[in-house]
């Protein structure tokens, strides 16, 4: 229960690990830097007040289990980015010690916002504790950053974040792999995981060659608005495909895998690999 609560100038600040960053509960948040004792009524009114706030509070803001004295309960939490964003709305004279305050407890993550490399540097960690070889992460990081590059396009030129881009992913996936995520996912066997943490190296090489050539089309043909995206994602997804099928042709097997590493790792399989060999 101590970890699951931080102090701040006698104020109690509930906490849950979440991603592997700590969340901090809004309300105790707010809390801590305004007078009233009802931080309930003041981030309605704050959210009234700040349109932008309230505009991206989903984007910040998840309800998330937390530990109290009587179990657990699931109460809206935000990380450190997110209370940041929200101490901006709060004109308070304890603002910029709550600043340094949360800066020490989630020190690790304020380096990471200013300096990505870190983050990276982490992520890496991460991925090699779970038993990922260094090969395999090295693609996994560099797919990462060609996916956040091709959405960021799609954003700028009026996809909406949630079912578009789930639609244009799909449009990639099946013209890449013949299936989309959810079926590449049941074909692995696979339930809440990440996909893209269960591909081998030539199923991330693919959905990086999807992704990067769909982004080209995108900012070479200009194109504005669902539809012309749409566009660009099946004939990026029709490049990545058109070289799959190539490479089981001259393979003879399929390189879409029903393995994941959800019982053995990465490295371990890649070792047996080569042994083989």
């Amino acid at each position: 229960m101590n970890n699951a609560i931080a102090v701040f100038q006698g104020k109690n600040i509930r906490r849950t690990w979440f991603n592997n960053e700590w969340w901090f509960v809004v309300e105790d948040v707010v809390l801590a830097l305004i007078d009233s004792k009802d931080p309930k009524q003041y981030i309605n009114k704050m959210r009234k007040r700040d349109e932008e706030l309230s505009k991206g509070w989903v984007q910040f803001v998840h309800t998330l289990s937390v530990s109290t004295s009587g179990g657990s309960q699931s109460m809206n939490c935000t990380n450190t980015e997110g209370a940041f964003r929200i101490i901006q709305s709060i004109p308070s004279k304890k603002a910029e010690p709550f600043k340094l305050w949360l800066a020490k407890v989630g020190y690790d993550r304020i380096k990471e916002i200013e300096n990505p490399e870190l983050a990276q540097k982490r992520m890496k960690e991460l991925y090699k504790l779970k038993g990922y070889s260094g090969e395999w992460i090295e693609k996994r990081v560099r797919g990462i950053a060609i996916r956040d590059e091709l959405t960021s396009e799609w954003k700028i030129r009026g996809a909406k974040e949630g079912t578009e881009f789930a639609i244009l992913t799909n449009e990639i996936s099946k013209a890449t792999f013949d299936m989309t995520p959810k079926e590449h996912k049941n074909f692995k066997g696979l339930k809440k995981e990440n996909l893209r943490d269960h591909m081998g190296d030539l199923e991330l090489v693919l959905t990086m060659l999807g992704e990067t050539t769909t982004t080209r089309f995108t900012r070479d043909r200009d194109s504005q608005m669902f539809p012309e995206l749409k566009k660009d994602a099946k004939d990026g997804g029709d490049v990545a495909g058109s070289t799959r099928k190539d490479i089981e042709q001259r393979l003879g097997k399929s390189i879409v895998s029903n393995e994941n590493f959800l019982e053995e790792s990465e490295k371990s399989k890649r070792k047996k690999r080569i042994v083989k060999k």
